[in-house]
């Protein structure tokens, strides 16, 4: 396992390294002064020569590399162009609120496309298997601006259930402090924290369903037809002569064995739904990382566009180690197909 262990993280820290290249480059491939896009200090300022000395603009590119990964450990990323605020400040905070809704909407999708999925397995070709495919195929192709667009329609214009943008109505004075409004919350002196904490949570509930409902149609399906296969196994074969019920041979047989393909394809699913982050946190207004960058390609704001861009691969990066990791751990032989023992 330490030698797994050792592999993963190296992959980890040279896709790191590259991503770090192609961040810092990028500062050429945008329009106007290289220093002004790393730091958001424009030339005509006082501070451009110290902020130019500070990241080597006088050195040729290696140096200027070195300097570069210097400030980003620092967490010297520079001011944005258009609030003039430090960009990491910034960035921890969306990063934050995109992670609160995020986390919860896989919870969700994982919730509601594994026992679907399961479940349809168990009772393969009968017609709850085709209602519950049905089901996926239709939640699968519906675009998520047009299912966002329709819950809003319904639970918030006509219902008037739930909110529609936001993260807290403003009468409750949360001073935004981390990102996440539940932390916030926590942090804050305010008397009405119950209440604060129910109205939170009824401006999450659109976004995380929207944010959850492509993936949890994707699961849904992985688990079935990863199922079904393993149905087809001969110690499932084994099992099913024993005389135990279909549902039984599903649950405690065949489905431990089909998480490993699901835990396999999570890294794609969370990449899936950092992307689609950018446009359910637009529809809703919801402070996170997604509408961060978007507005800072309207805006042209060089510094904050390198700074998000950074923070989502980094971020699917890490995860993408953490399920490799847990994969590694859970199921020995994805560490016995790699260096022919566990």
């Amino acid at each position: 396992m330490t030698r797994f262990i050792i592999n993963r993280l190296l992959y980890f820290v040279l896709a790191l390294w590259l991503l770090t290249v192609f961040s810092f480059f990028l500062n050429w491939l945008f329009p106007g002064d290289v220093i002004t896009n790393m730091s958001g200090i424009r030339v005509a300022t006082e501070a451009y020569g110290e902020e130019f000395a500070l990241r080597g603009g006088d050195t040729n590119l290696f140096v200027q590399y070195a300097y570069y990964l210097q400030n980003l450990i620092n967490l010297n990323w520079g001011y944005s162009l258009v609030t003039q605020q430090p960009v990491w400040l910034e960035g921890s905070r969306t990063f934050m609120a995109t992670a609160e809704i995020l986390l919860l909407a896989l919870l969700l999708a994982l919730l509601i496309g594994v026992p679907l999925g399961a479940l349809s397995a168990a009772w393969y070709k009968a017609p709850l298997d085709k209602t519950i495919v049905s089901f996926a195929v239709g939640g699968y192709s519906i675009p998520v601006f047009w299912l966002a667009q329709l819950l809003i329609l319904f639970f918030a214009v006509n219902l008037r259930w739930l909110p529609i943008t936001g993260q807290i109505d403003p009468l409750y004075l949360i001073e935004p402090q981390t990102g996440s409004v539940l932390l916030d919350i926590a942090l804050s002196d305010s008397a009405y924290k119950a209440s604060a904490y129910q109205n939170a949570l009824a401006h999450m509930v659109l976004p995380i369903v929207v944010l959850a409902s492509l993936p949890a149609m994707l699961l849904l399906r992985m688990m079935r037809n990863t199922t079904v296969e393993i149905m087809q196994q001969p110690y499932i074969k084994a099992v099913r002569a024993r005389g135990l019920p279909p549902y039984r041979v599903v649950m405690q047989h065949a489905v431990p064995n089909a998480m490993q393909g699901i835990l396999q394809q999570l890294t794609f699913i969370f990449g899936l739904m950092l992307a689609n982050a950018v446009i359910v946190e637009s529809i809703f207004n919801w402070p996170g990382i997604g509408s961060w960058l978007l507005k800072a390609i309207l805006d042209r704001d060089y510094p904050v566009i390198q700074a998000a861009l950074l923070l989502l691969v980094a971020t699917t990066l890490f995860a993408n180690f953490l399920f490799e990791i847990y994969r590694g751990w859970r199921f020995p032989i994805v560490r016995e197909e790699r260096y022919g023992s566990a």
